[in-house]
């Protein structure tokens, strides 16, 4: 395979190192401490915080100090073309919800300073609207801006000090697809790709998690490498999307752009 960055047509167009267009609407749940609806292409997936008083009962019994943050993420019965049966009616979750969900908390655990939060736990759920790949990567990229809204609510209010999240966090799928790297694949790309990877990284740029496999071949330390950078460089997009969000937040609505 040639190292280099895809020369191969995408099938919605873009360029190789191009990221879908990411929208934001904010405040879709207003019961929430946080919340807003991330849309990344065709993928659109609600995410929503609360605060609440308390600790799991774990905590409290190995005495663990300060507070806790979980994640729930579930895919709607409509997200996809063929209807998903609701887990619910299922009895229990499948594997993909409570690794995907497990991997939102993680991510969101790595910026946060539990102790400053004291004895509280936060409610992190994400809910797929609409399903075309990067489903994972929308959520918890949406859920740490969702998450940050949350924060700035109630330090305002006088209930939480500040500095509880260190750093942002934020998540971007890339992978090998037509032989070469290529940046946030949608459903069409993962489902033909040679190698897709799941990468989330901080603000700083540090990695948090990286998940990936080879689909239909093996691949080298080249093409990884290749793939990390352009995760990298998505990154740095969705932390500038988020950077604005929180920006237009903080401005009075009938000044925001519409």
């Amino acid at each position: 395979m040639d190292n280099s960055v895809s020369q191969t047509a995408r099938p919605d167009g873009r360029q190789a190192d191009e990221m879908r267009p990411i929208r934001w609407e904010l405040n879709p749940a207003p019961a929430a401490a946080g919340s807003v609806l991330v849309a990344l292409g065709a993928t659109r997936v609600l995410c929503a915080v609360m605060i609440e008083e308390g600790v799991p009962r774990w905590m409290r019994e190995q005495r663990v100090e300060g507070g806790w943050l979980t994640a729930e993420y579930r895919m709607l019965p409509y997200a996809t073309a063929s209807r998903t049966s609701r887990e619910s009616t299922l009895g229990r979750l499948e594997g993909r919800t409570m690794e995907i969900q497990r991997m939102i908390g993680r991510a969101l655990r790595a910026v946060t300073d539990l102790r400053a939060l004291g004895a509280r736990t936060v409610w992190v759920d994400c809910d797929v609207l609409q399903a075309d790949g990067g489903t994972r990567t929308a959520a918890i990229s949406g859920a740490w801006t969702a998450l940050a809204l949350a924060l700035r609510r109630a330090q305002t209010e006088g209930r939480l000090p500040g500095g509880i999240l260190r750093d942002s966090v934020a998540a971007v799928s890339a992978g090998l697809f037509g032989g070469a790297a290529v940046l946030d694949l949608c459903y069409a790309e993962d489902a033909l790709a040679d190698a897709d990877l799941n990468v989330v990284f901080t603000g700083r740029g540090d990695l948090v998690e990286v998940q990936g496999a080879a689909e239909r071949q093996t691949f080298s330390r080249s093409h990884l490498d290749a793939v990390l950078d352009l995760a990298r460089r998505g990154a740095e997009q969705w932390r500038n999307a988020q950077e604005k969000m929180l920006r237009e937040a903080e401005t009075p609505p009938a000044a925001r752009p519409t």
